[in-house]
């Protein structure tokens, strides 16, 4: 590495402490450091999509919205700017913990649309709350009940690989329950992400398809989607709609 591009890069606990932090009107804290390429405005929005029941969960962490961050040799640096070489080092996402707070830095410059950052916030905000809150017993009986139905696909490979070994563990006596844990955290946490995603950005569902596997039927996810809803209400200004294409 050139000491050029050695001297751009900051350890996140030194951007953490430079950058300033803003709370939004539903509770998340969040900051944005160097060349992010997003307006404060359109920053906001996004942030003050996630609803305010998730708050407390989500009190320890602040959401850092930087260009890049960079896993070397153990450290999280951040990058002030893109650079191509650099972006070839730098990763979606990185946790990190200063003390009692934890920090989530999200590489703005990874991503080539709003839809790309927002669900990598979003994603990470359902697994955060997750992490804290866990799965509302409702949901995982919702989820598993469509399971059970055969009802097809997911949307997420996490969540298919999760819900396929916990079924398929009956040829050998019985249900895996960490299997069954873990799929109820993905398929959870990939429904609070959708959900948060349709109130932030106009998206089509087979734009969250990121690798091979059978997404989840419209109707099962609208169900999820209906119930994530009825649980964690949208905040004033944001709306929760699931609009049908018809063909022709």
């Amino acid at each position: 590495m050139s000491s050029s591009i050695q001297a751009e890069l900051w350890h996140a606990e030194k951007v953490a402490t430079q950058a300033t932090v803003s709370q939004a009107a539903n509770g998340v804290h969040y900051a944005a450091w160097g060349e992010t390429r997003v307006s404060e405005p359109d920053l906001e929005r996004l942030v003050s999509a996630v609803p305010a029941a998730l708050s407390a969960a989500l009190s320890s962490r602040t959401y850092y919205f930087v260009p890049l961050a960079i896993a070397d040799s153990g450290e999280i640096m951040i990058a002030p700017a893109y650079t191509v070489e650099l972006g070839d080092r730098a990763v979606c996402h990185r946790n990190a913990t200063f003390g009692a707070a934890e920090a989530v830095f999200l590489s703005t410059r990874l991503v080539e649309d709003r839809f790309g950052l927002a669900f990598e916030f979003f994603i990470n905000v359902a697994h955060n709350f997750v992490e804290t809150a866990g799965v509302p017993e409702s949901f995982s009986t919702l989820a598993w009940s469509q399971a059970e139905a055969q009802v097809r696909g997911e949307s997420s490979q996490d969540a298919w690989e999760a819900r396929r070994h916990a079924q398929n563990s009956r040829s050998q006596g019985g249900i895996d329950e960490r299997a069954r844990s873990i799929y109820f955290d993905a398929a959870f946490s990939d429904a609070l992400a959708v959900y948060m995603l349709s109130m932030a950005v106009d998206f089509d569902y087979h734009d969250l398809r990121e690798r091979e596997y059978p997404l989840l039927a419209a109707p099962a996810l609208a169900e999820r989607l209906r119930h994530v809803a009825s649980l964690f209400p949208a905040n004033p200004g944001y709306e929760f709609q699931i609009l049908y294409r018809r063909k022709g």
